[in-house]
């Protein structure tokens, strides 16, 4: 299932750039597509000691948090190469190590700092390949996009009992009435309709239930390992498909945050507190 996920989440960069729409007017159109599939699963699979949903400050948060950086990621790959705005997007781990200790109480351990140390270096190679705007903007919109995503993470860890899709329904219902005005402005063919129906349903609908599902039936290292494969086919599909090849720097800088993220992964658990 966790591979099943990682393959589907793989597709958004490629449909991001390919599709001649406003990314506002695709994240819309994806939400609205994925709501329905998120509610009919939460509905469903409820069990009667589940807790009722309750709508809560910290769930809207993460609900934003998490639709930001979709928006984010999707406006990133429109003007910048998909491969960079992925990788600097996996860079996530730095900010959740940061903001747990204020929020969390958390300190970072040695091995965060190391970490944060090799993926900053990463990230500056990143911005090394191109200082032209577009380029220098679009990898601006990919850190943004890794805080979005460390964000969600850290507000879930501060909800009691806290349910994923529930938040992705938050997100969904934000995502779609943010950007309905850009998606009425749009003219929708019939390879666009086809393509956020597989958006919405199948890479963003389908793919986080089977990770919801799957999550918790294996360790959190098995989990990293196997959701790594969605960056790497997120680039694969990008050069493939849209031709898009990275340059010596960007591959390095992705080798680096990949590494510094299995590093973290493996060796985490048992490190000594800083």
């Amino acid at each position: 299932m966790l591979f099943a996920a990682a393959i589907l989440w793989s597709a958004s960069g490629f449909f991001g750039k390919l599709l001649p729409l406003s990314p506002l007017a695709i994240n819309s159109a994806r939400s609205w597509i994925s709501l329905p599939v998120f509610i009919g699963y939460l509905y469903y699979s409820r069990t009667p000691d589940q807790p009722k949903f309750k709508l809560t400050w910290l769930k809207l948060l993460g609900g934003a948090s998490f639709i930001g950086a979709q928006i984010f990621f999707i406006t990133g790959v429109k003007i910048a190469p998909v491969a960079n705005i992925i990788f600097l997007a996996y860079t996530s781990p730095v900010y959740v190590a940061l903001l747990s200790y204020p929020l969390l109480g958390e300190r970072p351990k040695k091995i965060d700092w190391l970490t944060m140390i090799i993926i900053f270096a990463g990230m500056l190679l990143f911005f090394g390949s191109d200082m032209s705007f577009s380029g220098v903007m679009g990898n601006l919109l990919g850190v943004i996009t890794g805080v979005c995503f460390a964000t969600n993470v850290v507000i879930m860890r501060l909800q009691k009992n806290a349910a994923p899709l529930e938040n992705m329904v938050i997100a969904s219902c934000i995502g779609a009435l943010i950007g309905l005005p850009w998606l009425m402005q749009e003219e929708i063919t019939l390879f666009s309709g086809l393509s956020l129906l597989f958006l919405g349903l199948f890479q963003i609908g389908l793919g986080t239930i089977l990770y919801g599902i799957a999550i918790k039936y294996v360790n959190g290292l098995e989990a990293l390992l196997i959701l790594m494969l969605e960056p790497i086919l997120t680039s694969l599909w990008a050069m493939l498909g849209l031709g898009e090849t990275p340059g010596a720097l960007p591959i390095l800088g992705a080798l680096l945050v990949i590494a510094a993220t299995i590093v973290r992964g493996v060796f985490g658990a048992n490190a000594d507190d800083a």
